[in-house]
């Protein structure tokens, strides 16, 4: 159906007094996780002092600090912070099935843009390299990149599954994929082949609403996708229970396993949780990484 101007300024602007509401809760959620003494600094290559530790074995004697190791009996070697950006994509499912939700708890959609905007933040505060996997964002620093893709999260697509943008991974660099992951299971193994085929390694989070997670329904009922594209009526609910308890588990065993083979990490989250729980999981899971 074709868009009329009236409408398509009226969705712009619902848009744009969402992007002020979506930044300023993802710059709240960023800032309540504990970064640690050192936050993400690593010793490396750079031109800041880290921190002293004891000499070890195959350590040079160029390396050591004899001022520091003067003061006793030990010899320390002053270690360098890393000063190496870090490149680091995003895919963040925008597609029917995120915007579902029992009506007790955000929907999927939204929890999804504010974790994955909130680590933004973190991993461009600190120096890292961040945009999304494909082509529309390549990534870059600054703070004016987390505008870029806040607007970007807020496009919402049409089709009821999305697959995972692959496209445009750099060699070596990390990814970030968010999505409930109930779409074609064999779109999630060809995104990670392919990254893992350019060195790319990264994390899944599997996001889901509690009532996709215990299937609470009996009797009649009638499940339909958000986009409409799926329909199925049931009068007995409750015999489908075990299997689509089965078939969960068995998605979710899956998508563990192809994350294990292809050196990513996997981990699910459920909207009745802290945001925070996800994106510390998401953080310390990247900081493994890096």
């Amino acid at each position: 159906m074709t868009q009329t101007a009236p409408s398509l300024r009226l969705e712009a602007e619902e848009a744009a007094a969402r992007l002020p509401d979506l930044l300023a809760h993802a710059d709240h959620l960023a800032s309540t996780v504990l970064l640690g003494t050192h936050g993400r600094r690593r010793a490396g290559l750079g031109d800041d002092f880290w921190q002293y530790r004891p000499a070890r074995p195959g350590d040079s004697r160029r390396m050591i600090d004899w001022r520091r190791s003067a003061r006793g009996d030990t010899q320390f070697v002053r270690e360098r912070e890393w000063q190496i950006a870090q490149t680091v994509q995003l895919w963040i499912d925008q597609a029917g099935s995120m915007r579902f939700t029992s009506g007790q708890h955000p929907d999927k959609a939204h929890r999804a843009r504010l974790v994955g905007l909130a680590l933004a933040v973190l991993l461009l505060r600190s120096g890292e390299r961040v945009g999304l996997t494909g082509t529309r964002l390549p990534p870059r620093r600054g703070d004016i990149q987390i505008l870029r893709l806040a607007e970007m999260f807020l496009d919402a697509e049409d089709a009821d599954y999305s697959p995972p943008e692959h496209r445009g991974m750099l060699p070596r660099s990390q990814a970030v994929f968010v999505s409930d992951f109930l779409g074609e299971i064999d779109e999630v193994e060809t995104a990670l082949t392919k990254a893992a085929d350019r060195g790319v390694r990264g994390v899944l989070l599997q996001i889901l609403d509690p009532v996709e997670e215990n299937f609470p329904f009996r009797g009649r009922a009638i499940f339909q996708s958000v986009g409409g594209s799926l329909a199925h009526e049931t009068l007995k609910a409750d015999d489908l229970r075990d299997r689509y308890l089965d078939r969960l588990a068995e998605r979710k065993a899956r998508l563990s396993h192809l994350s294990s083979v292809t050196g990513w990490q996997y981990h699910c989250h459920h909207t009745d949780q802290s945001a925070q729980a996800a994106l510390m999981w998401l953080y310390h899971a990247l900081d493994r990484r890096l």
